[in-house]
């Protein structure tokens, strides 16, 4: 199992333009940003990411924009999921043809699955996909509930999906569930970094999400994961106010984007439609948030 997939992983947002085209230009200039902003890898095509708003093309084309952009410079995980079990194969091996460390995949919707139904679905995807998979739990997207059962069976069995990205609440109760069962899983949480420092306290290898300041996430987690959990955990409180505002339910990637545009990460802060739009009180609300965490100027790095 590979070691590079481990600590914090952006999800990239996919920047688009004012007609609502992929935005390349600010694709590149969001890799740079998010590697000069620390962050221990990447993880691209994800819910964040907007990947079920993109065309097989367009998917084509952003990843390798990005894997282009990074020049190996951090690990990329690239998100794969699709209805069609061909189809996700088909991107995942051109992924990793690409470059990519390697592929994450959730089920496709499956509200009746047992726990053989979703077993079955990762061994038939391992034995076509040779490289790290990275499976994604994340019910709410699909309506795929997978016991934490099933999933220390797949890590003990298939060598290749090894990795979980955890966003099953009670996040931290699954977490213990799981390491209970197998010492072979990495898990890795998400929901914009709101139970960062629960989560690597039960245990978890980091965390995947699209929170905006990613190098708070950063000093969080080498805080933690040198023993000085003191720090972490003041660095966690200090900016747990903007954590919490920037995941609202329904516009928390409206909120992202807009807080990438003022970090002049990408040109336009608006995603591709349908979307909920943010009012001028949540704006007001944002520019507060950051005053009452002491960030004046998001466009430069937060100084730990």
């Amino acid at each position: 199992m590979t070691e590079r997939i481990t600590g914090i992983f952006n999800i990239l947002a996919t920047p688009f333009d004012a007609n609502q085209a992929v935005d390349y230009d600010s694709l590149r200039r969001l890799v740079n940003f998010q590697i000069n902003m620390g962050t221990d890898g990447l993880t691209i095509l994800g819910v964040l990411g907007e990947a079920a708003k993109l065309n097989v093309e367009e998917r084509q084309a952003v990843m390798q924009t990005v894997i282009e952009t990074n020049v190996g410079r951090v690990p990329i995980v690239v998100g794969t999921s699709h209805a069609d079990f061909d189809t996700c194969v088909a991107l995942s091996k051109s992924a990793l043809d690409a470059g990519a460390e390697g592929v994450m995949i959730a089920p496709p919707r499956m509200p009746e699955a047992s726990d053989d139904d979703i077993f079955d679905l990762y061994q038939r995807l391992a034995g076509r996909i040779e490289a790290p998979i990275v499976v994604q739990d994340y019910p709410k997207i699909n309506d795929t509930y997978m016991s934490p059962k099933v999933i220390a069976r797949i890590a003990e069995q298939l060598p290749h999906c090894r990795y979980l990205k955890l966003e099953d609440p009670p996040l931290m109760e699954k977490t213990t569930a799981i390491l209970e069962r197998t010492d072979k899983i990495k898990i890795f949480g998400g929901l914009g970094g709101m139970f960062l420092l629960e989560e690597l306290k039960r245990g978890t290898s980091g965390t995947m999400t699209g929170f905006a300041f990613t190098e708070i996430l950063v000093g969080i987690f080498q805080a933690f994961n040198s023993g000085d959990e003191a720090r972490a955990t003041a660095i966690f409180d200090r900016y747990l106010p903007l954590i919490r505002f920037e995941n609202q339910p329904e516009i928390n990637l409206t909120i992202r984007k807009e807080l990438l545009y003022r970090r002049g990460a990408i040109a336009n802060a608006n995603p591709r439609k349908p979307f909920i739009e943010i009012d001028s009180g949540t704006q007001d609300e944002i520019s507060w948030v950051l005053e009452r965490v002491g960030i004046s100027d998001p466009t430069q790095a937060i100084i730990l």
